[in-house]
């Protein structure tokens, strides 16, 4: 499919960009430019992919994803590498996570090809907005909504395809520092049967009140447990979960359908073992994080996920006290791994995967 250009009336100001992407923060720093592809099933699919100025996108107040949440979206990130091009992190495997959670979410799925060119295009053109700063990257965020007008539950006739880039810098304001995790009480994020393994905006919406109660009891994140014993550690508000033991393993939480299967996480699991660790995805209890972190088998924890790449839990809280992990600083492996990924990232260190693709 080809893609229409319109030219941006007025881009921003060499200068003004400039100052933006000096110190971006995460999430603010949007670039210029939009892609987006439409669809109608009585058009026969896709259509009218273009490129063009990122503006306000018209709704009818009877949009079906106003009254029924049929969106979908993905998190992404371009890399600066040391010849000065730009590149990308596995990034099939977000478009083959996009299309499982149309799939869920009873929406059209994307052509893979159609998806990462989006992408790749929305990079190119917007390639000046890339942070001077360490750690700086272009985070890309695809996404799809259902735009029929009509008040009915049923799947939606059309909808719009969307990449927008944002400027970004570290996604925690403190840098990479242990976080201090709340174990939510009265919530869940998912339950079997449910949307857990969709990147939908719904499980990150159910999440915001239990976040804000982590906040209040002084934490960085919420913790969740699975909904019918309520005891199985599952995901963070929006990272997966290590457990690296004394005895040369490391558990994470299954993928049962109520966790998202992370890209980060993946490519943990790899890496890990290739550090000769045994890697076992199985069910791990909130009493068995507490006994092994108080009786030593525990040494870390990591938390993993696109934005926060890897980062080191070293505290959890509940009304039933609080437990340390380690000596609660930042452990070696969480350090070990996340400097090697990074450097994969940003082209500091070899791919031997073929995880990395050029823009």
């Amino acid at each position: 499919m080809q893609f229409t250009s319109v030219p941006h009336p007025a881009p921003t100001h060499e200068n003004v960009r400039k100052a933006a992407i000096a110190d971006p923060g995460f999430g603010t720093v949007f670039t210029d430019h939009m892609v987006t592809v439409d669809y109608d099933e009585a058009k026969g699919g896709w259509h009218s992919a273009q490129i063009g100025p990122r503006e306000a996108i018209a709704l009818d107040p009877a949009a079906s994803v106003l009254h029924y949440a049929q969106e979908i979206f993905e998190g992404m990130k371009a890399y600066q590498h040391p010849d000065g091009g730009l590149a990308l992190f596995r990034p099939e495997e977000n478009a083959r996570r996009f299309n499982a959670s149309a799939r869920r979410m009873a929406m059209p799925e994307i052509p893979e090809k159609l998806f990462l060119d989006a992408v790749k295009l929305a990079v190119e053109t917007d390639a000046d907005w890339m942070p001077p700063v360490e750690g700086g990257t272009l985070y890309i965020r695809p996404f799809m909504f259902a735009s029929e007008a009509f008040l009915g539950v049923r799947p939606a006739k059309q909808y719009k395809f969307v990449v927008i880039l944002v400027s970004s810098g570290n996604y925690f304001k403190n840098g990479v520092n242990p976080v201090h995790i709340w174990v939510a009480q009265d919530y869940v994020r998912a339950a079997p049967g449910g949307t857990g393994a969709a990147k939908t905006g719904g499980n990150y919406a159910a999440s915001l009140v239990p976040q804000a109660e982590a906040i209040a009891q002084g934490c960085d994140q919420v913790v969740f447990l699975d909904a019918i014993e309520h005891k199985w550690v599952e995901e963070l508000g929006g990272m997966n979960l290590f457990f690296v033991r004394q005895d040369g393993s490391v558990i994470t939480p299954p993928l049962t359908g109520t966790i998202l299967p992370g890209i980060t996480r993946d490519s943990l699991i790899a890496m890990l073992r290739e550090e000769g660790l045994e890697v076992r995805e199985e069910p791990y209890s909130i009493q068995q994080w507490r006994e092994e972190a108080e009786n030593g088998m525990l040494l870390e924890t990591l938390a993993c996920g696109t934005a926060a790449v890897v980062t080191p839990v070293g505290k959890v809280s509940s009304p039933d006290g609080s437990f340390e992990i380690g000596t609660g600083g930042i452990g070696q492996m969480a350090q070990k791994m996340r400097e090697r990924l990074v450097g994969i990232q940003t082209g500091e260190v070899a791919d031997t995967h073929g995880w990395v693709v050029k823009v």
